[in-house]
């Protein structure tokens, strides 16, 4: 048997298939991870404790980089198990895991209408097929709660048309705290920060996971984001996000209603709302850059905070339903392309409410995703430098192994 052969079927083998969304990656494990029990956020659990050295390896170098992120198939949850979904999934990424990621939930979109595999998908074969406008609708199970995604097929319906966008329904979306204002101790100001100021003014929204959205010149960034140097709004992520992390002010306002596991800022989202590439078909359009995990920039345009982003705009009355908006990363402006697009599709009341008696919102958010290759991951007995896998940052800074 080749190399090639032998590699591929050694025990603990982890298999993935490879995807992109707007240039953000979406590593999908499909086979080979430890099975995980009980409900989803219990499974989460048991993947962080028991398991997290398969995130590593995944993520981090040498199979993969600071900037990775994953999805781990969960075919049977309690949502699952009820017919309130039809599939799970746990997301993860250079810290962690994630309770939403939209990226990836357009790219495991495609992926699961294209499996046949009962053993990946159990339930595919049970996914009804619109023929009239060759579309499968699923329901994913995500960490936040479900999630409905829209698939384009081929007139079959037997694979995925890569030609049209994906589009999901978000859970309830809503923002906890507008124009809340944030002291930035001298210890934590970066070298833009404005000489004439001690605070920033940021929102807090929620997408299926919390954000804060800064505007790019509230933190002294006054080209916005047109011409923007990566290494000085890095340097400013470093000082600001685990400030903002404990901050009381912010603590308060990401407090989840259902799930204490789900109450955490999972990231800081820079916003330029005067740049952007506009399809014709929106009513407007602006930039972001988002700022997640251990200072991961998304290449996309962030689906979960798209939903945060419409939900705030909504509370502050500029987002009425069913207007259309363009949301645009660094890389779709770079290209001109795969900009996500936007809409609230509905209003409702969230149990138990708000304290603000704002109402939270349906968001629909479409974008395109594409295969990028597929791997078969192992370890070898005596292969200490990757069992864990690294950073760069943290071999220069003394660290054994990754934080977890």
């Amino acid at each position: 048997m080749d190399v090639s052969q032998t590699l591929a079927h050694l025990p603990n083998t982890i298999h993935c298939i490879d995807m992109h969304t707007t240039g953000e990656p979406t590593r999908i494990v499909y086979a080979g991870y430890p099975t995980l029990a009980g409900t989803l956020l219990a499974q989460r659990d048991q993947a962080r404790q028991h398991h997290d050295h398969i995130r590593q390896q995944l993520m981090l170098e040498p199979r993969g980089h600071p900037a990775m992120y994953g999805a781990i198939i969960c075919p049977e949850t309690e949502l699952v198990s009820s017919g309130a979904a039809d599939v799970g999934v746990l997301f993860i990424h250079n810290e962690g895991y994630s309770t939403m990621c939209g990226h990836a939930t357009l790219a495991l979109g495609r992926f699961l209408i294209d499996t046949h595999d009962p053993s990946v998908f159990p339930r595919r074969s049970q996914l009804p097929f619109n023929s009239t406008n060759r579309t499968i609708q699923l329901k994913l199970h995500a960490p936040c709660g479900v999630v409905s995604i829209t698939v384009p097929t081929n007139a079959e319906g037997t694979k995925s048309d890569p030609s049209r966008p994906v589009s999901f329904l978000s859970t309830p979306a809503y923002a906890t705290a507008l124009q809340l204002t944030i002291r930035i101790p001298a210890s934590t100001r970066w070298p833009e920060f404005p000489a004439d100021k001690d605070s920033i003014t940021l929102d807090i929204s929620y997408g299926g996971a919390f954000y804060a959205i800064v505007d790019a010149a509230e933190l002294g960034f006054t080209d916005g984001l047109s011409s923007v140097d990566l290494s000085a709004t890095t340097r400013c992520m470093q000082q600001l996000k685990p400030y903002l992390e404990c901050c009381p002010e912010i603590i308060s306002a990401i407090q989840h209603p259902d799930d204490p596991r789900l109450s955490f800022l999972y990231s800081v989202m820079i916003v330029d709302s005067s740049i952007g590439s506009k399809p014709a078909d929106v009513a407007g359009t602006e930039t972001g850059l988002c700022y997640f995990a251990d200072n991961q920039i998304d290449r996309s345009p962030t689906g979960s905070c798209v939903t945060a982003r419409m939900a705030l705009a909504h509370a502050k009355g500029v987002r009425p339903v069913g207007q259309r908006w363009a949301y645009n990363s660094l890389v779709s402006n770079h290209f001109q392309t795969d900009e996500f697009r936007a809409e609230i599709v509905e209003e409702l009341e969230l149990s138990p409410p708000l304290p603000s008696s704002r109402r939270s919102v349906i968001v629909q958010v479409e974008g395109r995703a594409f295969y990028t290759g597929t791997a078969s991951f192992m370890v070898e007995a005596d292969d200490r430098t990757s069992r864990h896998g690294f950073t760069m940052e943290g071999v220069a800074g003394g660290s054994s192994s990754s934080s977890a």
